[in-house]
């Protein structure tokens, strides 16, 4: 598997989990900055949260490790957490601004 087929199988991995407050998946949110397949399928994620103060602050960057770890055919995980830029709603997607009626 190519880098490009990791990076997708990353992305639909972590489209399954979503944040315990709002009925979007965390990639569509725009919590997602960052994914880079690095050699001998190496992932690195690059990631936010929409607040500081999150009740999921703890949980999420350890649930987007392990399901990612579950991909057949990844080494290796590093999640990172960042607050810069800052989380804001014109991150979301398209989809997920329409399903949450801000549009």
């Amino acid at each position: 598997m190519n880098t490009e087929e990791m990076k997708e199988k990353v992305i639909d991995c972590i489209k399954t989990i979503f944040d315990p407050e709002i009925p979007v998946n965390i990639y569509d949110l725009g919590l997602i900055y960052e994914v880079e397949i690095l050699p001998i399928n190496n992932v690195q994620i690059v990631m936010t949260l929409t607040a500081p103060g999150c009740p999921a602050a703890q949980s999420l960057p350890v649930e987007v490790d392990q399901k990612v770890r579950e991909i057949e055919g990844v080494n290796d995980v590093h999640v990172s957490v960042t607050w810069t830029p800052p989380w804001d709603k014109s991150m979301m997607s398209e989809s997920a601004q329409l399903e949450l009626g801000m549009w």
